[in-house]
């Protein structure tokens, strides 16, 4: 496999991946929502997520993980060495703190498959959000492959995140 192959692949699987990622917390967050029906739609519902999360996560999201890092792991070893390429460096930070959130993400499927509630669901849309942090930083520094840049794209992403949560403040106000 040649390496336009390998990348195209590693980046059609972080797409999938990243939508997994973004649909499954919208999903722990209508399943922790049902729990403020009456019974029989909970249940319903519930167990309708369950399913749901179970098609997701293990059909797309983590074989998705793993291929990301397979064929990442493979386009790795074009930047070699890494010292010549210090914001490869930041990025493989990034992605490691990515992966930390995805098995969080599994913590809360397997809490939730239990019929434990680990978070509300005004606490899983504001971690719905970290995904998309994670995502702007990660494009950003691999187009401008330039650490000195990313710190601009740092104070970017903290606005963003005000106002993500602006935003998720105005929806909780609209909706109740």
């Amino acid at each position: 496999m040649n390496i336009l192959t390998i990348k195209a692949l590693h980046i059609i699987f972080v797409v999938t991946w990243f939508a997994g990622l973004f649909y499954i917390v919208r999903l722990f967050i209508y399943h922790v929502e049902a729990e403020e029906l009456e019974p029989t739609a909970r249940k319903i519902l519930q167990d309708q997520y369950k399913i749901m999360q179970r098609r997701l996560w293990y059909g797309i999201t983590y074989p998705s993980a793993v291929l990301v890092l397979i064929f990442g792991g493979l386009l790795l070893k074009s930047w070699l060495p890494l010292s010549n390429h210090p914001w490869l460096g930041a990025k493989l930070g990034l992605v490691f703190l990515l992966y930390c959130y995805h098995f969080y993400c599994g913590h809360i499927y397997q809490c939730l498959k239990q019929g434990k509630k680990t978070l509300s669901a005004t606490s899983l849309r504001y971690w719905n959000e970290v995904a998309t942090l994670f995502l702007f930083s990660i494009v950003f520094l691999v187009e401008l492959k330039n650490i000195l840049k990313m710190g601009q794209g740092v104070l970017g992403l903290m606005a963003l995140g005000l106002l993500l949560a602006l935003g998720i403040r105005f929806y909780r106000k609209v909706t109740k």
